[in-house]
């Protein structure tokens, strides 16, 4: 059995000590030294107590008066939005996408504002050469500005040059799976030196108060590449989507402590970089002066920003004895299966012997609940070939028991679409109003809004 020992705690600063003593030898306090009866202390258990010795820390309250992080404005106002108002000081973010996407574009434009505007920005760059960096930025029209530009992927070096110079606003890591840490041994790219490196990045982020942006790979599915802890490391984490055969991109943030989750940034890609919608829906509506089977325009919700797009519905019969095919882009199979399940089962149409195909129009993709309806009418549209009018829109909810239930935000997606010259709404009954100026029909039930497409009575 191992010796028991007698140790000395002192009560100002915590030390402990093995034999008493005037005075304690870390804070140098006199007569605090007092012996702890209370528990029986081993060598072992003195040494690797965690219980005592340390630093006392600061402790405050919730009601603290704190004031709002100081925020650096890009000037490029769907980035801003995406952020929450800007590049917050000591902040780390880190924005993913596919290859190709516009993350360099969108970055070095942000750097090249803010340089302008008097900011210290530094940009570095793992996988292109300087003057790569500097063709693209003539390119758009950003060769003047005062960007510090550099190519490496040693983090020791980075940092060394950073912290004997004046530190910048503004750091530019492209990309984190480039750099290389020497305390870690492994290649660039591994899960211990991704860690590594942005654990060093952050740290003299947190410490110099400088803001700074991790560009990350993404996978095959569309996951940010590397270790997951490092989108816990992060304050924001930014997912830059997009169709390369399409001209529109969206920046969503997905993780922000210092901002809403539910915002979204709208560019288009042009010969100029990255220039930004104020008017996402125009991007995914289509123009035409007739109704056209098939077709229901859906005021989506992405955050407190409305974007109306269109969805198109194609119902073709076939011969008796063939298997009929489900195709979705943009939306989720699962629930069009449950549409369809719903307007056979509770409202008596039969989709069983037909092919049915629904697209949302532009490659946006909609997660939005309040879909259920306008898919539904696109549905029914294609289906009897009756097409709805043109200046209107539908949203709601649709229950497996046939019942359109009202979604949230329903006077905001109204009053975008009167905005846009839609006239009238197809709605659920216990839709509030809210001084709506468009003419709207409500419906309790999906039966009933069937019976109306179908101008049963």
């Amino acid at each position: 059995m191992a010796k028991l020992q007698k140790r000395y705690v002192c009560q100002q600063c915590g030390s402990v000590a093995s034999k008493w003593a005037g005075q304690c030898g870390d804070c140098g306090e006199w007569n605090t030294l007092v012996e702890d009866a209370g528990t029986n202390v081993t060598p072992f258990a003195a040494k690797h107590n965690l219980q005592s010795g340390g630093r006392p820390i600061l402790m405050s309250g919730l009601d603290s008066d704190i004031p709002l992080p100081d925020r650096m404005a890009t000037g490029i106002a769907e980035l801003d939005r995406a952020l929450g108002g800007g590049f917050v000081e000591g902040s780390a973010i880190l924005i993913g996408g596919d290859p190709g996407i516009g993350k360099s574009t969108l970055l070095l434009q942000a750097a090249a504002k803010l340089a302008l505007a008097g900011k210290s920005v530094a940009y570095v760059s793992g996988e292109e050469a300087a003057d790569q960096v500097r063709l693209r930025a003539r390119r758009l029209g950003l060769g003047n500005a005062p960007v510090q530009l550099a190519a490496a992927t040693s983090v020791r070096d980075i940092l060394t040059t950073l912290g004997g110079a004046a530190t910048p606003d503004l750091l530019v890591i492209d990309s984190i799976q480039t750099m290389h840490s020497d305390l870690i041994e492994g290649a660039p790219g591994t899960v211990s030196q991704v860690r590594a490196s942005a654990q060093e990045l952050i740290r003299f982020a947190k410490e110099h108060g400088t803001a700074l942006v991790l560009v990350g790979h993404v996978t095959k599915d569309g996951t940010i590449a590397g270790p997951r802890v490092l989108e816990h490391m992060v304050d924001t984490v930014l997912a830059f989507e997009g169709e390369r055969s399409h001209q529109y991109r969206i920046l969503r943030a997905t993780k922000n402590r210092f901002g809403g989750t539910d915002e979204i940034g709208v560019f288009a890609m042009a010969t100029e970089g990255l220039t930004e919608i104020a008017n996402p829906s125009s991007l995914f509506l289509t123009s035409r002066d007739e109704s056209v089977t098939g077709t229901v325009v859906f005021p989506a919700l992405e955050g407190t920003r409305p974007v109306l797009v269109e969805i198109q519905a194609l119902v073709v019969r076939l011969a008796s004895g063939a298997t009929p095919r489900r195709a979705v882009v943009g939306w989720d199979s699962g629930r069009l299966a449950m549409i369809l399940a719903v307007l056979e089962a509770r409202c008596g149409l039969s989709f069983s012997t037909s092919e049915v195909y629904l697209n949302i129009a532009g490659g946006y993709r909609v997660q939005d609940p309040a879909a259920d309806m306008a898919v539904a009418a696109a549905l029914i549209s294609a289906l009897s070939e009756r097409p709805v009018a043109s200046d209107s829109v539908a949203f709601g909810e649709v229950a497996l028991s046939g019942e359109i239930r009202p979604v949230a935000h329903g006077a905001l997606r109204l009053r975008e679409s009167a905005k846009l010259g839609f006239g009238r709404a197809l709605v659920p009954a216990a839709q509030p109003n809210d001084g709506a100026t468009m003419k709207l029909s409500s419906f309790a039930s999906l039966s009933s809004f069937v019976d109306h497409m179908l101008g049963r009575g």
